[in-house]
């Protein structure tokens, strides 16, 4: 399977996105590119085991993205 498949089969579904630099995002993956630019609604930033909510729609570059757990 293709990463490309996998992100489209977790289209409108819950990820988990670990960031360079330790910071980590969880929502629903609304949509990406060809660049793995990510945008998630309902995340919520996770630094060090604090979590702080976001509202509306949180735009992730996909240069910054280490992994992304579906």
């Amino acid at each position: 399977m293709k990463p490309m498949d996998l992100l489209q089969q977790s289209l409108h579904k819950r990820v988990l996105v670990e960031m360079k630099g330790g910071r980590s995002y969880r929502g629903v993956l609304d949509g990406f590119d060809q660049h793995l630019n990510l945008i998630l609604s309902a995340a919520e930033e996770v630094v060090q085991d604090e979590v702080t909510p976001h509202t509306g729609l949180t735009l992730l570059r996909g240069d910054s993205i280490v992994y992304i757990s579906p």
